[in-house]
């Protein structure tokens, strides 16, 4: 009797996740998942040059970060029926392309695991829920705003330089909008049109790809105060002071109730895992939140369908990064360029409206000017700095809007946009 039970139960949630399916989210996760592949992988590739990493710790390193991402993302997402999506620092990568010839690698090994050892204490000690909670969302979303507003005028510029291409998936996107029909998914005109665009101009190259298993490797650890002290913290501020704020705040401001204290956990166990073999902290995705998080991915009930089949897709990365790498380099840049700045406009939006909605607004202006400004202080990019300004602009200009906020008072919480 009770094996039946639990069987009926199996079903209807299994149908209950069906229901949810839509096109809306499942092009959400595509466009993601080709963004993560074009725009984050090759950055990698290049970091480790800069690294100087042979090619099994290379393979090493891509193989675990994308692994570990995409479990998480889908163990969060199923459990907690919201799209969560878990990558790695890609500031944090930036910035350890910068220390190349100061460490070794097991020294950089050593330093990333202390950081995903913080990053679990931060979480199970639930100080990730309480900075969140603190935070002003209207100076979150301003950040957020600000740090993805470059995403948006490179689609601009890239529709206007390939306007064969880019230009035909961003009117099609428009045209999607314009209709109003959900069966119509915007994003999947988009994709459809640039694509068949990029065909028909010949600027999409069909490559030969061969198909490889990635090589593992555990590298040695080592422990150096020097190199505790130059990556350790600063990854952990940029795992979870930038990326799981900017990453949860966007969802918090799509009316989710997020478990902040398990997502911060779950990261902090991604990036010990990632460490071991020689992978950096793992963090919210902050450009995955507002593709697969945002209007695009459909009505809000049914987006975790997004970030499901970005991760599922991830896996690929992780299983045959090399080959994957040539097999994107056929898609034209332009046309990734602007399917990703297509899927984020309406989570653009969205920020933009919960940042300068009600109360705040000088806080958060500063912090969406800082954010859009390109620019890196003892290492850390601007996007955290970007916090700390808003702050100090609400602190100096708007300390009774600030202290409300504080209190918790309704009346200086914006609306969550739906």
């Amino acid at each position: 009797m009770g094996a039946s039970m639990a069987d009926q139960a199996t079903v209807a949630r299994a149908a209950g996740l069906l229901r949810d399916l839509t096109m809306a989210p499942v092009w959400a996760g595509l466009t993601c998942f080709v963004w993560y592949g074009f725009g984050a992988l090759p950055l990698h590739l290049e970091v480790a040059g800069q690294l100087g990493l042979s090619a099994v710790q290379s393979s090493s390193w891509i193989f675990v970060i994308w692994f570990t991402g995409a479990m998480v993302s889908v163990a969060l997402t199923v459990h907690y029926r919201i799209p969560i999506p878990i990558t790695w620092t890609i500031p944090g990568l930036i910035y350890l392309g910068t220390l190349a010839g100061q460490f070794t690698f097991a020294e950089l090994a050593g330093a990333n695991l202390v950081a995903g050892v913080a990053i679990l204490l931060l979480g199970l000690l639930r100080i990730g829920e309480r900075v969140t909670a603190w935070l002003p969302l209207p100076i979150v979303m301003g950040m957020f705003a600000g740090s993805i507003l470059v995403y948006v005028t490179r689609m601009v510029a890239a529709s206007v330089e390939d306007a064969a291409v880019a230009g035909v998936a961003v009117l099609a996107y428009f045209a999607g909008r314009s209709v109003g029909d959900p069966r119509v998914p915007p994003m999947g005109l988009a994709v459809v049109a640039g694509g068949a665009a990029a065909w028909a101009s010949g600027s999409a190259a069909p490559e030969i790809v061969a198909w490889t298993l990635p090589a593992l490797d555990a590298p040695e650890i080592r422990f150096s105060w020097s190199a505790v002290a130059a990556v350790s913290l600063p990854m952990t501020l940029l795992a979870v002071g930038l990326g799981n704020v900017q990453g949860l705040g966007f969802l918090i401001a799509q009316g989710y109730r997020v478990p902040i204290t398990p997502v911060t956990v779950a990261v902090g166990l991604a990036s010990i895992a990632n460490a071991g073999l020689g992978g950096h902290p793992a963090t919210v995705a902050r450009t995955g939140a507002a593709i697969l998080a945002g209007p695009e991915a459909g009505p809000a009930r049914g987006r975790y369908w997004a970030s499901l089949i970005a991760a599922v897709l991830t896996l690929s990365i992780a299983l045959g990064a090399a080959a994957l790498s040539s097999l994107l380099a056929a898609l034209p840049r332009s046309l990734v360029v602007a399917l990703a700045g297509l899927a984020i406009l309406s989570s653009l939006q969205s920020a933009l409206e919960a940042a300068f909605g009600r109360t705040l607004r000088l806080g958060a202006l500063a912090a969406f000017a800082t954010a859009t400004t390109p620019f890196a202080l003892f290492g850390i990019s601007s996007g955290f700095w970007s916090l700390l300004a808003g702050l100090a602009a609400s602190f100096l200009a708007e300390r009774a809007e600030l202290r409300a906020w504080r209190r918790g008072s309704e009346a200086a919480r914006p609306l969550p946009q739906n």
